[in-house]
């Protein structure tokens, strides 16, 4: 049999059948034609066939993949809690609030959502978003503001535009601009002094991005005369977070919209607010909410948050590799086999490719599948890179839902061309195949080849059964810590899906063993906050991208915790769920939990001065070490006390 791949094997036992014509004996010239075009066209459809890869007995998936429509009624699920968590009062619900509610849970603040001002003030901090103005609040409304914080309240105010309220929060005027790049703060005020980071410190609102082309500048204001000193000031610096002191409280005006930036970013709407792709620090995200993070806790002196790491761990490191090239899929066990003997749990974005294009030679074959089996034994997780991996999967059309194995067929001609991909096929058929010949036949982590990210991806994940994404930098997404991802990247409505940024990976120059120093130290720099930090390595060779792992782990293994973008997914989502209130008793607190998602290794940060004291008997399982309390395994609603000392 004719082979045309460079790996024999990978067509033995496959079965091309064709129907030869009965030839005409009466004229020789007849045969001799009928024969030549026989030849060619049996050797052509040969070719055609011998492109595409044959499981025998292999066809699916059988169900379809159904892409349902945006529900636009998120704010439910944030209307609840009591008075110990933060509240947010929207003045607008036509408003990015979703970005700030993902940033808030995010960095573990407990807080509640509502549209009535007489609710939100009965909160010790509460942030007034997305505007202050005359035009969106009733005057009753602007008075019970304007007497909070004399009583006692913290108020943060987001575009205080009037409203007879600028005095209550010490300035003059709310000047707007578009024209504002640059965040930088000031490093001398008690809440902003422990950002000792240059990329702490100056944060950028929009940057000339030379391959993206310019963005434009996101509108913010500035707030003119403080009577304090600003938190921080824009580059003409002028005031753009204002602070204004009162005698058990503050209240704070932002002149920038938090919420729309974290959209913005998260959605990966760019815009030129990134300075570099990967391989470096950009908070600018995790600053701010940072910032709003220790008002909170300053506000609220028995405020205990949600940690973002397991079992108390600083960084959550997850090793991933993208095996998307022949050469690559024997290498992937050199990599597996040092990371399983290291006590590593890697994931492999595993490529489907079983058509033979341009791009590259088949290698998802009987021959190969092995592989990928004996990664899933390791312990290593199996995730989807797609089915053609091709630059223009961000232009596929959605498909229909119904595409199956092995009649998808993916066709890449070139950079700038594919024949019959589209989004759902690439995304279904590559989870049906893998889940087909692994034995846990579970895949809910995807990454796109290249890291083209369709419009549409966040709900055809969902539509297809992917519950984590690893598609995007975390320079370009300005944060260091995993979100829910948005229906059509878009501002209104969730889905039941999470991304996981990328922090470095492997194709920049210089090569990976050499940038080691560096990839160190932006760990230590993402540790403050107990971020994440994603890894991604092509198996293509192993030289100085093994050299760079085997010198990364073990200088990062006494404070991170490690494993698998699903393991970390799982435990991220059912953290994201937990609800945390606080009840003050006479010398204790009562931390009231309900965990609807079993998870190990919830950390709680509580206030200083405080110690575990579990009634008797001990339950066990809990334990404290400074100022965390580390549940060994959380479920349902439950109660943790602690003591004053």
């Amino acid at each position: 049999m004719l082979n045309f791949s460079r790996n024999s094997t990978e067509y033995i036992n496959r079965r091309i059948y064709f129907n030869m014509p009965i030839l005409n004996r009466k004229n020789i010239v007849n045969i001799i034609i009928a024969a030549g075009f026989l030849i060619i066209a049996g050797i052509s459809y040969y070719i055609i066939s011998a492109q595409f890869y044959i499981f025998e007995g292999v066809k699916g998936p059988s169900e379809p993949s159904t892409v349902t429509v945006s529900v636009k009624d998120p704010l439910k699920r944030y209307a609840t809690g009591s008075e110990s968590r933060l509240s947010i009062y929207l003045t607008d619900l036509n408003s990015s609030w979703l970005g700030l509610a993902h940033g808030l849970k995010a960095v573990g603040i407990p807080f509640t959502v509502t549209t009535d001002y007489k609710e939100a003030l009965r909160h010790r901090m509460v942030i007034v978003y997305p505007m202050i103005s005359g035009r969106t609040l009733s005057s009753e409304a602007l008075r019970a503001l304007a007497a909070y914080p004399r009583k006692g309240g913290t108020l943060v105010g987001f575009n205080v535009l009037g409203g007879g309220l600028n005095q209550i929060f010490g300035f003059t005027d709310a000047l707007p601009s578009r024209e504002h790049s640059e965040v930088r703060l000031n490093t001398d005020h008690p809440l902003t002094g422990s950002f000792t980071e240059p990329e702490e410190q100056v944060l950028t609102l929009y940057h000339e991005d030379r391959k993206h082309g310019p963005g434009s500048s996101m509108g913010s204001y500035s707030y003119s005369l403080p009577i304090e000193q600003p938190l921080a000031v824009y580059e003409d610096g002028t005031a753009a977070i204002t602070e204004k002191f009162y005698s058990r409280s503050r209240a704070y005006a932002f002149g920038l919209d938090v919420g729309h930036l974290i959209l913005k970013a998260h959605n990966f709407r760019y815009d030129g607010m990134a300075f570099n792709y990967v391989n470096g620090y950009n908070p600018a995200i995790d600053v701010f909410l940072r910032i709003i993070k220790k008002i909170y806790l300053s506000a609220v002196p028995y405020g205990v948050t949600i940690h973002t790491v397991p079992f108390n761990k600083s960084l959550s490191v997850m090793i991933t590799h993208d095996v998307d090239y022949s050469g690559s899929v024997g290498n992937s066990l050199i990599y597996g086999r040092y990371e399983h003997d290291e006590g590593i749990r890697a994931t492999y974005f595993i490529q489907t490719k079983y058509v033979r294009d341009w791009s590259d030679e088949i290698f998802f074959s009987d021959e190969k599948v092995p592989v990928v089996v004996q990664l899933e034994k390791w312990g290593m997780e199996v995730g989807s890179h797609s089915v053609s991996h091709a630059v223009l999967f961000s232009e596929f059309p959605l498909g229909t839902g119904t595409e199956q194995y092995p009649l998808y067929r993916p066709v890449v001609k070139n950079e700038s061309k594919t024949r019959r991909g589209t989004i759902l096929g690439e995304l279904r058929v590559s989870r049906f195949l893998l889940e087909h010949f692994t034995k846990k036949g579970r895949v809910f982590s995807f990454r796109p080849g290249h890291l083209s990210i369709p419009i549409v991806l966040p709900q055809a994940l969902e539509a297809t059964g992917y519950l984590y994404s690893s598609s995007v930098t975390a320079n370009r997404t300005l944060t260091h810590l995993p979100f829910q991802m948005n229906y059509n990247r878009e501002y209104e409505t969730e889905v039941p899906v999470y991304e996981f940024p990328i922090t470095i990976e492997d194709e920049h120059l210089p090569e990976m063993d050499r940038r080691l120093p560096q990839a160190i130290e932006l760990a230590d720099k993402i540790r403050k906050y107990g971020g994440i930090y994603v890894v991604l390595i092509h198996p293509d060779i192993t030289d100085h991208k093994m050299r760079f792992l085997k010198g990364f782990i073990p200088a990062v293994r006494d404070y991170a915790w490690f494993g698998t973008v699903s393991e970390f997914g799982a435990w991220w989502s059912a953290r994201d769920r937990i609800d945390l209130d606080v009840f003050p008793e006479k010398k204790a607190l009562i931390i009231g939990l309900k965990v609807p998602e079993e998870m190990e290794g919830l950390t709680l940060v509580i206030p200083e001065g405080y110690r575990y004291a579990p009634a008797q008997p001990d339950p066990g399982g809990i334990r404290q070490s400074g100022d965390r309390i580390v549940i060994d395994r959380a479920a349902g609603d439950f109660n943790i006390r602690l003591a004053a000392e």
